[in-house]
């Protein structure tokens, strides 16, 4: 293999890739990247099994190969090399050089020919979406995702294309969140994607209006970006029934303006993180709301105008579950539902009934 390449051309590569290597397996072979050169395109592939990132980078390509190379080790000296044209050959005793100006490095690498096969993903079946889109309905709904694996199917978020429409849903026992947007998609999905996938996928969508193609099989989900595709696995089993555990009525409704509320929210967390807890207290009446939380090193007191219809209310929650919801609200006016103060509440835009966001009361002792 001989091949010259931009630096910075390649480590952007080099980047996309190991988005997909954990470092936690045990094959040797998949702490590595997979470089091939034909065609004067090098093909670099990531891969943990589960995930895998193959992207595509110019270069002018002297002699075809194949090789794989430590992704970390690989990845640093790339990066640590002046912003011209590197040029990597093979040599013998299984090992590169690799030279930029003045620059030289030889580095071990491994056989190929033992690196995992990729999975195959049909593409002649494909749907389209806008990657700017995607990204914010990821950066939407990824945040509830379960932690805990004892549930592995709450570790991924459903992707429902139902009627022209695309739902992405994540839950993890004490929060929902629910994106929700028209699209021009005949054919109806349902599957669980992991959300480690959707994580690194979001890195790599862009913020603009070019497409995305995603294809899909029984175990796998293709992410087609031109020069970049991601494979992943999909989990298996069925998604809880979300839509059943979404209250239809409420008995108090309060119109906030998201930046006021979550500033309020953000100071009062501060002596709420003191006690372990991160429990912030509400009490709403007459137009007003009223946070509060407390510790062993005192107390905060937040006031605000709400616009209220429905009865007053006292309850609590999770300080950390109403930022990760305020802070990816976009418009400025926001409804709070409630039903009672051991329901779950409801937060959603006041305009555009694109998102739904459920969090379950903390249930605090009474004297």
């Amino acid at each position: 293999m001989i091949f010259t390449c931009e630096k910075s051309k390649l480590q952007e590569a080099i980047n996309i890739s190991q988005k997909a290597i954990t470092g936690k397996s045990t094959m040797a072979i998949l702490q590595g990247i997979l470089l091939i050169a034909e065609n004067n395109t090098i093909t670099l592939i990531g891969s943990d099994i589960d995930l895998s990132i193959e992207t595509k980078v110019e270069a002018n390509v002297i002699e075809n190969g194949r090789i794989v190379l430590d992704s970390r080790l690989f990845g640093e000296i790339i990066k640590k090399l002046p912003n011209s044209t590197v040029e990597i050959r093979t040599t013998e005793k299984n090992s590169i050089d690799i030279k930029c100006e003045k620059s030289n490095a030889t580095l071990f690498h491994m056989n190929a020919e033992e690196y995992p096969e990729i999975p195959m993903v049909d593409e002649n079946k494909m749907c389209f979406l806008s990657q700017k889109l995607l990204k914010n309905m990821i950066k939407g709904t990824i945040f509830a995702v379960a932690q805990d694996e004892t549930r592995p199917i709450l570790t991924g978020v459903l992707f429902q294309i139902l009627k022209n429409k695309l739902n992405l849903v994540a839950l993890d026992g004490y929060r929902l969140a629910l994106r929700s947007e028209d699209i021009d998609v005949e054919q109806d999905i349902n599957c669980v994607i992991p959300g480690k996938t959707l994580n690194e996928v979001s890195k790599i969508l862009e913020d603009d209006e070019k497409k995305v193609a995603l294809s899909f099989t029984d175990n796998h989900i293709l992410f087609n970006l031109g020069k970049t595709k991601i494979i992943s696995r999909l989990l298996e089993g069925d998604f809880i029934k979300y839509d059943s555990i979404i209250p239809e009525e409420y008995n108090l409704r309060a119109t906030v303006k998201k930046d006021e509320i979550l500033g309020c929210i953000e100071r009062a967390s501060l002596m709420a993180k003191d006690g372990n807890t991160n429990l912030v207290k509400f009490d709403i009446k007459d137009d007003n709301m009223i946070i509060t939380s407390n510790s062993q090193l005192g107390k905060v007191r937040e006031e605000l105008n709400i616009i209220l219809q429905g009865e007053s209310l006292k309850t609590a929650f999770n300080s950390r579950y109403l930022i990760d919801v305020f802070k990816i609200m976009e418009e400025e006016e926001i409804y709070m539902e409630f039903s009672s103060s051991v329901s779950p509440c409801i937060i959603k835009n006041k305009e555009n009934n694109n998102c739904t966001y459920l969090l379950l009361p903390v249930r605090v002792a009474t004297r």
